[in-house]
């Protein structure tokens, strides 16, 4: 293919594919917290903080498997299939937990329902890393990653009004359902439609459409020898030549432990915490989770940009720093009493708490082959899942009905610490080499 063919197709698909995960993604955002708009319903219906934050905990524990699992197996598919079937699949769940009653009846009915929209979600972010790795290069996938990273605060903040729409919808309604079955009728319907967009949008990787490897047409390689390792690994390979034996895999995997613990600690309790504690309406409370994701979008950005320019394509720096001031905000957060105070704390752990959960994927995905991407991300997010937010979840509720909000928060504040720290021993690793 000549030269200006090659740049002319490089330029429509990278446009064209990115559109496709950054819509798809935000797609299964709009049907992963539903849950935590239903708990102070669900509250009133006799339900404990206790029971909720386990049923919810199913969520983290399938999902951490399942990337993991689905990170091995979309590493071996087609994300053009891949990202929208698991849409499609996860909004065909939440449908069910919104028409049928039976399904929020019990803590056991709801806990194997969560856990089968917790499985389905780890159908969504191994194909978007894959997709990332095959059309963006090293120096510039920093920008890249951040920008599409951006669809949890778009799905994850667009949730919120779209649930209420629906519980008000369904309270308005002469259905024999419950009110907060309405926080999941209406994402569902969205995700529907956004997994047929998916399928139209992306594209698996460069070679497939004739292009050169994306390494080559930038002349941008992540490693000192220019090698990329891109023959077809066996599963074994993958898992034990290119992941499960890399030391720094393993650090960042940690860290992800405990930044998902002060995510999920904050974002899955924020409506119950401020209706609770802070006396604030569900629907103001609602506003608030709103500002919470859209912060997230400039300061991933930033994050992205800062990691690429600044530390010229070591993340661990950015998320250190990103980390400290998440603790600091933190304390003014479970100090606050004013509205405004709350919510410029909130909009501050927001804007900082998405660098570090991009960068620490964006990391897991630079350290590998692009061909062991999805298995990489996979076992960071197992981590991330089943140790922190299942913590953030089951183990924080639990904390709060034993000893109240306070300890609840001191909990999350010592995790993010831990991040901090743990960040530090990352600080000179870029791509597949460690900087002198």
């Amino acid at each position: 293919m000549q030269k200006s063919k090659v740049h002319t197709s490089y330029h429509r698909l990278r446009l064209q594919v990115f559109m496709g995960i950054f819509i798809g993604y935000a797609g299964y955002y709009l049907l992963r917290n539903n849950f935590s708009i239903a708990i102070p319903g669900l509250l009133k219906e006799g339900f404990s903080k206790a029971e909720l934050g386990f049923a919810l905990s199913a969520v983290s524990l399938a999902y951490g498997i399942s990337k993991f699992v689905m990170g091995i197996v979309s590493d071996r598919s087609d994300a053009r299939i891949f990202l929208p079937l698991g849409l499609f699949l996860v909004s065909i769940v939440n449908l069910a937990l919104g028409f049928i009653p039976a399904l929020t009846s019990n803590i056991a009915m709801m806990f194997i329902m969560l856990f089968i929209v917790g499985w389905f979600q780890g159908m969504g972010w191994p194909p978007c890393g894959r997709v990332l790795v095959h059309w963006f290069s090293v120096n510039e996938r920093g920008g890249k990653t951040a920008l599409w990273n951006t669809a949890h605060n778009v799905g994850g903040g667009l949730m919120a009004p779209l649930a209420n729409w629906g519980i008000a919808v369904i309270a308005a309604s002469s259905l024999a359902i419950k009110s907060y079955n309405g926080a999941f009728i209406i994402p569902a319907i969205a995700g529907f439609i956004i997994a047929i967009i998916a399928f139209l949008l992306v594209r698996n990787s460069p070679e497939k459409m004739g292009l050169p490897p994306i390494e080559e047409y930038r002349n941008d390689y992540p490693n000192k020898e220019h090698q990329l390792s891109e023959h077809n690994y066996s599963t074994k390979e993958l898992l034990f030549q290119h992941v499960l034996n890399n030391k720094w895999i393993w650090v960042i995997a940690v860290a992800n432990i405990f930044v998902y613990l002060v995510r999920y600690g904050v974002e899955n309790w924020l409506p119950t915490y401020l209706t609770e504690v802070k006396h604030i309406t569900l629907s103001t409370a609602s506003t608030s989770y709103l500002w919470y994701e859209l912060a997230g979008i400039p300061g991933t950005l930033i994050a992205g940009w800062v990691s690429d320019h600044v530390f010229h394509g070591r993340r661990g720096p950015a998320s250190f720093c990103f980390m400290v001031l998440v603790s600091v905000f933190l304390l003014i957060y479970i100090s606050a009493n004013s509205l405004t105070v709350i919510n410029i704390a909130l909009v501050a752990i927001g804007f900082l708490i998405y660098g570090p959960v991009m960068l620490i994927g964006l990391q897991s995905l630079d350290l590998v082959p692009k061909k062991a991407a999805g298995t990489a991300a996979g076992l960071t997010g197992l981590f991330g899942y089943f140790f922190g937010s299942f913590s953030a979840n089951a183990i924080l509720g639990w904390v709060v009905d034993v000893a109240g909000w306070h300890m609840g928060f001191m909990l999350i504040l010592a995790a993010s610490v831990l991040a901090c720290l743990i960040f530090l021993t990352t600080w000179n690793v870029r791509g597949q080499s460690v900087m002198k």
